[in-house]
């Protein structure tokens, strides 16, 4: 099953559920594929289950359930992805396709890539070749930081 999760935006990413439906089309993409739309809910597809905002048990089933997660360059659902060892795909949200206020998805997606956690989606051209060759990709085991972040800034605290 491939989850695609847009985030909570107040804008659509129409763009890339298109490059999904293509997919589709091609038969490229032949599993199940569930998305969590938000505001690009009224996107319409016979293929994909869409859903506006899915209550957090049911997502956090998609995501254990999923194969591949095709996501938004957000930070917070590249994580989630890497958390639960899933290989992840991330598309940037642009300012030019007025899908955000600026291009920053662009250098998360990058570092992430580069990091080798995740495969961008850098031309939505590319996708049929990216899932077709999923299988190949071996990604990073993330491992957080939060720990770290922790102790320095009790450091700081014990040292003010």
């Amino acid at each position: 099953m491939i989850f695609v999760t847009l985030g909570t935006q107040d804008r659509k990413f129409t763009r890339l559920l298109e490059a999904i439906q293509k997919q589709i089309d091609k038969k490229v993409i032949k599993e199940k594929v569930i998305v969590q739309a938000g505001v690009t809910c009224n996107f319409k597809s016979k293929d994909m289950e869409i859903f506006d905002l899915i209550p957090m048990d049911k997502f956090d089933e998609y995501i254990k359930k999923c194969d591949v997660l095709i996501t938004h360059g957000g930070v917070g659902s590249i994580i989630t992805g890497l958390k639960h060892k899933k290989k992840v795909i991330a598309a940037a949200r642009l300012k030019e396709y007025g899908e955000h206020q600026n291009n920053h998805q662009l250098q998360i997606v990058e570092n992430f890539a580069k990091a080798g956690y995740i495969i961008p989606l850098n031309s939505f051209d590319n996708l049929g070749d990216i899932i077709k060759n999923i299988n190949s990709f071996k990604p990073k085991n993330y491992k957080s930081n939060t720990d770290k972040f922790i102790k320095l800034i009790e450091n700081e605290i014990d040292n003010f």
